[in-house]
């Protein structure tokens, strides 16, 4: 994974997808090319003033690996950058992180994909689908999609286009919460009994899968990802990633901090240099509480479901509160999610350059 950094790039087109949903692209200097090499499944963290304030969130590249790098932005009830996004234009200037994220499939050999995705959880899914496609011509994708209507399916034309040009090796099931189809199984919302039931009438067959990714809200994503493990193979690999979680009911972890601890100090590598934090975990996490000291660290969602605030704990205990994003091979190397962590002592070392 590169190191996480903000560059101001120009927009170079606006596509308007849906009534609520645009894909926006960018113009890449041919210096910063390398930067931005991306894998597909990536996201970029897009950065703006809105009503003065410094407003940073996460949207996943859907073009496909060498293309001009392109994110889809859908509109959401309250979204302060969504809402922001759909008056962007060409020739408008952001500031984008280079791409992270652990959600990808590096496009090599011969594969049959599962891709399953809601709403604009479509948005890594289609860079998958798009670059599996196109560099690996035995591979094959199938992609479940769900969605309200089909007036609201996020790059409709784009599905459509792979249909069209790969017509043995891509197949779309789309799913309507909203809107009657003919076949019953078709209807609703794709859950852990509508994948078995896919599966059931024949349009759905696993027995070539070797691997899945599932992309949407956390409910759908934990419910599938379950509904999916008596159906495949042990050595099929489920991926998953959640664009929201508001819908899941979890608790965060019990942090026991010490009693006396209400001004612990916590020490900070980024760039090289190293920099000591006083906090009181008690009240803050460590992202909290280095913004406070003025210290510009790597994030994004701050709420645990990216990975951007990932760094290294070199020494010292910590807990997190919440985990939705890093792997069990990180949590095994150290890694730990700034906006979600704590110390447990006054010997905590992070590493941010460390990936």
């Amino acid at each position: 994974m590169a190191k996480p950094e903000f560059h101001e790039l120009t927009i170079a087109a606006v596509r308007q997808l849906t009534d609520d949903s645009v894909a926006i692209s960018f113009s890449l200097p041919a210096e910063l090319a390398d930067h931005y090499d991306f894998v597909p499944g990536q996201y970029l963290t897009l950065r703006a003033t809105v009503n003065d304030e410094d407003v940073r969130r996460s949207y996943s590249i859907c073009s496909k690996s060498g293309d001009p790098l392109e994110v889809g932005i859908k509109k959401l009830k309250g979204g302060l950058f969504s809402t922001f996004a759909q008056s962007l234009k060409a020739g408008d200037k952001l500031q984008v992180m280079t791409p992270q994220g652990n959600f990808k499939a590096q496009p090599e050999g011969k594969h049959h994909y599962l891709l399953i995705a809601a709403g604009s959880g479509i948005t890594p899914c289609l860079s998958i689908a798009k670059s599996v496609l196109d560099q690996e011509p035995e591979s094959l994708i199938t992609l479940v999609y769900g969605n309200r209507t089909t007036a609201s399916i996020m790059f409709r034309q784009d599905i459509n286009d792979l249909k069209d040009k790969y017509t043995t090796r891509f197949v779309s099931i789309n799913v309507m919460s909203g809107e009657k189809q003919d076949a019953e199984c078709l209807n609703g919302r794709i859950d852990r009994d509508k994948v078995i039931s896919l599966i059931d009438q024949k349009l759905l067959n696993l027995s070539h899968c070797d691997g899945v990714y599932i992309c949407g809200p956390a409910a759908m994503v934990e419910d599938v990802k379950a509904g999916l493990g008596a159906a495949l193979s042990d050595d099929v690999a489920i991926h998953t990633e959640l664009f929201t979680t508001g819908d899941v009911a979890r608790e965060p972890a019990v942090v026991n901090v010490p009693v006396d601890s209400d001004a612990l100090s916590v020490r900070i590598i980024i760039d090289g240099a190293e920099r000591e934090v006083k906090m009181n975990p008690q009240s803050e996490t460590v992202l909290a509480a280095a913004q406070k000291a003025g210290l510009d660290l790597p994030f994004s969602c701050a709420g645990g479901m990216c990975c951007t605030c990932r760094c290294k704990v070199v020494s010292g205990k910590t807990a997190m509160d919440m985990n939705f994003s890093l792997a069990d091979w990180e949590l095994e190397a150290g890694f730990t999610l700034a906006c979600q962590t704590r110390p447990l002592d006054d010997s905590v070392l992070l590493d941010f350059d460390e990936f």
